[in-house]
């Protein structure tokens, strides 16, 4: 995700130039949020995940940049200055991307994204338990055959916490028979040690991983070294 919450960070550009004249804008300076720890744009998903999740909390509106709508922060009531959460979990949060502001229904973009710090495809924290938890999020949103969860590789994202993609494929993609780094599985219960040795057995070192159904039943795991999301799904919608 890429360029999230783009019209705040416009915005904090301006008032950033009051602060810091000449020099290129890569945090929030504080004389704009108040109250608020600088955040380095590539950890804006962290900072939802660690902020903006609990909108009850008294100082929500002063901590969070993104805050839910249903919060009512003063300023912060357009679809791109706000956070939408579908569901969390104790470990897990579900969200819109922002992406699908300004689209119309039938467009989805979701993200899912543990609670805890992990980088991405490389961190050896990276939980299993999330691949399933996205695939339900996604049922609910799109048919089972026009589903894609999507990670991209380590040097293909611009955010430094692990978040799968819940997108559509591209029609040219939903009943393909999938040839390359791919691998079958039956079930999402070891998706990550699957690409790992598929990735080991192609000698690649950054990879992403998608994620769809099998024309055979179970699912497909596909490695990329370019972005999955990018590659295979409707990422953007159409104007």
């Amino acid at each position: 995700m890429h360029i999230y919450f783009i019209n705040a960070l416009s915005h904090a550009y301006i008032q950033a130039s009051k602060c810091l004249r000449g020099l290129a804008v890569v945090v929030l300076c504080s004389c704009i949020f108040k109250n608020v720890h600088a955040v380095v744009s590539s950890d804006m998903l962290l900072h939802i995940v660690e902020q903006c999740t609990q909108r009850n909390r008294e100082d929500y509106c002063d901590k969070c940049l993104a805050p839910q709508a249903t919060a009512m922060c003063p300023g912060k009531a357009t679809c791109r200055a706000t956070s939408e959460i579908w569901r969390e979990t104790s470990d897990f949060v579900a969200m819109r991307d922002i992406k699908m502001c300004g689209c119309p229904a039938p467009f989805v973009h979701g993200l899912v994204l543990p609670k805890s710090r992990v980088t991405g495809v490389e961190d050896p924290k990276r939980p299993e338990a999330i691949w399933q938890f996205a695939w339900d999020m996604a049922t609910e949103r799109m048919p089972p055959h026009e589903i894609a969860l999507a990670v991209n590789p380590r040097t293909r994202r611009s955010q430094n916490q692990l978040h799968v993609h819940l997108v559509r494929l591209k029609p040219e993609f939903q009943d393909k028979n999938w040839e390359g780094v791919t691998v079958h599985t039956q079930n999402l219960t070891k998706v990550w040690e699957l690409a790992a040795g598929l990735a080991l057995a192609n000698a690649m070192q950054d990879y992403g991983v998608l994620v769809k159904s099998s024309n055979k039943g179970g699912y497909v795991i596909v490695l990329t070294a370019q972005s999955p999301e990018a590659l295979f799904t409707q990422a953007y919608c159409t104007p």
